[in-house]
């Protein structure tokens, strides 16, 4: 992709907030790329979407391709041993379910699986959204079949959005574990890094997750410091994404370097340096978080 089109596609506006200022994708308006989420707990009707699974992989319509999704009747009709489905919101102003198929036994020629990676940059990020919900949820509901204070089996309560035990009253609902990545840049310059184990096939930018009591913005400036050394500054909002491997929600940054040389935690990072738009390693494709800090800096230098 040129240079026109990515600042075509990755124009920003700033908005400043209390001194912060916060950098917004205009084709990203409110909830487009989030799944609806819907209340009450009704009972699933023969053309309610439904998103199958077997185990962590996604099994999606051979033949239409991985755009079209099953409905509740199809399902129904072609794998014989179906768990229980769980409402997972609204999808093309229809009910949507999340349901594992429990038998290995479907025909090859009617559904294929996959893990979820597989459908990154194959379907729209609005769909892939609700595909990472399905999932969070089906694990969520197997996680939690006992209380994990006393061992009673837990009971939905809150619309079938929380499990509750009968005789401590602990209550779970889902979660997610927030997770900052970050892109840190110097004048014309962006750091980038490849991950121990990945043998240098690509580079992104930096990430860890929010440890309790700090501020994800706490969670910037350790993460970079702990992985590369240096210190940083100037942090910008980005953008977020949710992101089900297994079940991350990521605070997208930007963040100029301040002071320090790279110097990498080895357990941490392979090999981290400073590459600029004309000397780029292999880095993430745009339908990730990564990837659009990175084109979104490269659209501007």
């Amino acid at each position: 992709m040129d240079r026109a089109s990515l600042e075509v596609l990755y124009a920003e506006r700033v908005v400043s907030d209390r001194g912060c200022s916060y950098y917004v994708r205009p084709d990203c308006e409110e909830d487009v790329m989030s799944p609806e989420i819907q209340s009450g707990a009704p009972q699933p009707a023969d053309q309610d979407w439904v998103f199958l699974f077997s185990g962590a992989d996604a099994l999606t319509p051979l033949q239409s391709g991985p755009q079209a999704l099953w409905t509740v009747a199809e399902a129904r009709s072609l794998f014989a041993d179906l768990g229980p489905l769980i409402l997972t919101g609204t999808w093309e102003q229809r009910p949507a379910w999340a349901c594992q198929v429990m038998s290995h036994a479907w025909d090859p020629m009617r559904a294929a699986a996959g893990s979820l990676y597989t459908l990154l940059g194959r379907v729209q990020d609005p769909l892939f959204a609700t595909y990472g919900r399905a999932l969070q949820l089906l694990n969520w509901r197997q996680d939690h079949q006992f209380c994990g204070r006393c061992g009673t089996p837990t009971e939905l309560i809150d619309d079938d959005r929380g499990l509750n035990c009968s005789v401590c009253a602990h209550a779970v609902y889902p979660r997610l574990s927030p997770c900052a990545i970050v892109l840190v840049t110097r004048g014309e310059e962006m750091l980038l890094a490849s991950a121990v184990g990945s043998g240098g096939r690509f580079y992104s930018t930096l990430a860890g997750f929010v440890e309790p009591g700090e501020r994800v913005e706490d969670t910037v400036h350790r993460e970079v410091f702990e992985e590369v050394g240096i210190r940083v500054s100037n942090l910008q909002y980005f953008d977020s994404q949710p992101w089900p491997f297994p079940g991350q929600l990521m605070l997208g940054f930007h963040a100029t370097w301040h002071e320090g040389d790279i110097r990498i935690d080895p357990n941490e990072i392979e090999h981290a340096d400073w590459f600029t738009k004309d000397h780029m390693p292999p880095i993430p494709p745009l339908t990730s978080i990564a990837g659009r800090l990175i084109h979104s800096f490269l659209s501007r230098h």
